[in-house]
């Protein structure tokens, strides 16, 4: 008896054995037509399909998946396999993707599902910002009964070479007053620094609200302090007025960004320590996708606030204007929070 004709070992299944040519005969016509589909959804969108097309999506979706299937338990060549799943990743994704396109996708999320994740914070919004002001608060009255407080809270980084030794001259003009650098460093250097500097505190204040919040508060508060130590510097100075021109300019839109990070820290706070009738898993996992749509919109806040700050705030040489830019710009985004998104469907 010859080798290829022995009996199989007992208890063995006979191996099943069919060439790709023979396997491809009859599902290959459909294969293609998959494709064919698929190449006008990833050109033109889902819309581009009629009503037959959509019919026949979902079953030559699944006659690929049982092709794929089979072609992995016999022996086939290798280039049909990795033929049939990348066309099965590709029919996944036309059938159970998403939806919108990414300019979609961005308009959907700042016109609707932004605005509507901070109204549905804004208890955890109004406790970042009580934080905030108890710090600020703090930090102003220290610093203004003893100018040495300014040094041990505002890092030197930020302080910017000023301090007690600072004169009311060199305020002005070295900072408030300060000449407009030029389109490269305001833009290009300054903006994309400040940018990148503010993301890393608000992400890192709100990461921090996974150890029950008390972290995010703190650090809310130290924001205060710094702000607070900041304002009396030159308030002592006779430039209240002038100080808050300089920082409302930028100051409106990036304390609003960090106000939004503490609120989405303590949502995680909050579902972490109270989940109610779920268990905190569950509860992160209902609650966290509002937290990362509040933190994620802070992010674009930082950028207008990077841009404002880094370019714009030399340019604009008028206290009185200055004011004006912040008060349009806090009425912009009061209103942005308060009323987009409302009549939109979820």
């Amino acid at each position: 008896m010859s080798p290829s004709s022995a009996p199989e070992p007992a208890g063995r299944a006979p191996a099943i054995g069919l060439k790709s040519s023979e396997f491809r005969k009859g599902r290959e016509a459909s294969w293609r037509d998959l494709e064919a589909l698929i190449a006008r959804i990833e050109k033109r969108g889902i819309k581009s399909l009629a009503a037959d097309e959509l019919e026949r999506l979902p079953l030559l979706y699944r006659t690929a998946l049982s092709s794929l299937s089979v072609a992995r338990s016999i022996a086939l060549d290798r280039n049909l396999l990795l033929y049939l799943e990348n066309l099965a990743f590709r029919a996944f994704l036309a059938v159970y993707g998403p939806r919108l396109g990414v300019l979609e996708g961005a308009r959907a999320f700042l016109l609707h599902d932004f605005p509507a994740a901070v109204r549905l914070a804004r208890w955890h919004l109004l406790i970042a910002v009580l934080a905030s002001l108890v710090g600020g608060i703090a930090g102003y009255v220290l610093t203004s009964a003893d100018e040495a407080w300014f040094s041990s809270l505002v890092p030197g980084g930020l302080a910017g070479g000023r301090g007690p030794a600072s004169t009311r001259e060199s305020l002005l003009k070295n900072e408030i007053f300060a000449p407009w650098p030029g389109v490269a460093p305001s833009f290009a250097l300054m903006a994309s620094f400040l940018f990148s500097h503010n993301t890393l505190v608000g992400i890192t204040t709100f990461a921090l609200g996974f150890a029950a919040g008390v972290p995010t508060l703190l650090l809310l508060a130290y924001q205060g302090l710094i702000l607070g130590a900041f304002v009396a510097l030159h308030a002592n100075r006779g430039l209240t007025v002038e100080i808050l021109g300089w920082l409302s300019i930028h100051g409106v839109t990036e304390l609003t960004a960090i106000m939004l990070c503490g609120a989405a820290g303590l949502v995680l706070a909050e579902k972490a320590l109270f989940p109610g009738r779920y268990g905190r898993v569950e509860s992160l996992a209902l609650h966290g996708r509002i937290a990362a749509q509040v933190a994620l919109g802070a992010v674009a806040l930082f950028f207008v606030a990077g841009i404002l700050e880094g370019g714009f705030r030399q340019l604009v040489q008028s206290t009185e204007w200055r004011l004006i830019v912040g008060g349009i710009t806090g009425a912009l985004w009061l209103a942005y929070f308060l009323f987009a998104g409302r009549s939109a469907r979820r």
